[in-house]
């Protein structure tokens, strides 16, 4: 078992808080992620696993065994560093072997286990090269094959894509997760971008000043953020939120922004009560008799998508269209949301109400 446990903990420079009372459970087996911007906790937690910072308070256990106090090499984890750090002077094999090397493990039991990672990441061309000689995506799979080799209860990845460029970082997401499916590993991935949370995730735990926001599955996440911060981190482009007043003009809920009522789901808000209320731009589309109208501030084409910017009383909308259409700067258009994946938020609390 490789089931990680956080129960009750803090961390603290001197009188600094930087966290307190953080309490989750990573089942065995599972991809989570810790998402969040950068300040929150989420590198200081996964350091505090790995036994690189330590516990003000509370407990870490993995494997059902307690960790604190226990040294870093003793806690049977692999992490995955931003930088690589790997060893200049040493080649890819000597890199992937090097934990194994000063264990003195035998040199058959070294070969075979560096040669079945590197066939797992595609290396083994490369098993002689420096690091020098290898493109980021190399160094980075180099970096995977010597946790790998190490075969233990838990990977910590801190970040390990932030220094690839864009089409790298597709390619290292799907290899990552290819592996952790093969392995079936338990792994804690750190990272501030949600694409790469959405797409690896079975789990994603969203941090924000040292407090958890919310965990749960992308789907979950993603259509009933718990909060304000969570439906604002988590999509791109970003969710529409928009400050109004509830109304239910003829008996159909609404939230009123000056001259515009936009049609929302049944909610316990009385009429004049503060909302913010919020739709993704892939929830709302173009039709001739929209019930609600607005300006064309700018449209962006993609190729396959259409994201249009709409003023709507003085506040903008995103919108995405699924197909590649024109419009002119300050065409009139008529707008349809789909009510069923709107969302309102008690903009006091910011927490969800809908």
């Amino acid at each position: 078992m490789s089931e990680v446990e956080y129960d009750k903990v803090a961390k603290s420079y001197g009188n600094v808080k930087v966290m307190e009372d953080i309490s989750f459970s990573i089942p065995d087996h599972k991809f989570v992620v810790l998402l969040g911007p950068s300040g929150c906790g989420k590198t200081t937690l996964l350091r505090m696993t790995a036994g690189l910072e330590t516990i003000t308070g509370g407990e870490i256990r993995i494997g059902g065994e307690r960790m604190n106090g226990v040294h870093p090499r003793d806690r049977d984890i692999a992490m995955v560093f931003q930088t690589y750090a790997l060893y200049p002077q040493m080649s890819v094999f000597d890199n992937i072997a090097f934990s194994m090397q000063i264990r003195r493990r035998p040199k058959k039991e070294i070969r075979e286990k560096v040669e079945w990672a590197a066939a797992l990441l595609d290396l083994t061309p490369y098993l002689k090269r420096k690091p020098a000689a290898l493109s980021g995506g190399q160094r980075q799979r180099v970096a995977m094959g010597r946790a790998l080799v190490r075969d233990p209860q838990v990977f910590l990845f801190d970040e390990p894509l932030s220094n690839l460029d864009a089409k790298l970082r597709a390619q290292m997401r799907y290899e990552i997760r290819r592996i952790h499916d093969r392995l079936e590993a338990t792994t804690v991935y750190v990272t501030h971008d949600q694409v790469e949370a959405m797409t690896m995730a079975d789990e994603i735990v969203v941090m924000r000043g040292g407090e958890i926001m919310q965990k749960g599955s992308p789907d979950d996440v993603y259509d009933r953020p718990a909060n304000l911060f969570v439906a604002d981190f988590i999509g791109s482009p970003a969710i529409n939120l928009l400050r109004g007043k509830a109304e239910g003009a003829g008996g159909a809920p609404g939230v009123r922004f000056n001259n515009a009522v936009l049609p929302a789901p049944e909610s316990s808000a009385a009429t004049g009560d503060d909302l913010v209320y919020g739709v993704r731009p892939v929830d709302i589309g173009i039709a001739e008799d929209g019930p609600v109208k607005g300006v064309v501030l700018m449209a962006e084409t993609t190729g396959a998508e259409t994201l249009l910017h709409v003023d709507l009383e003085g506040q903008e909308l995103r919108v995405v269209l699924p197909e590649r259409r024109r419009f002119k700067n300050g065409e009139t258009v008529s707008l349809a949301i789909d009510t069923a994946n709107v969302h309102l938020f008690d903009p006091g609390t910011e927490a969800r109400i809908v």
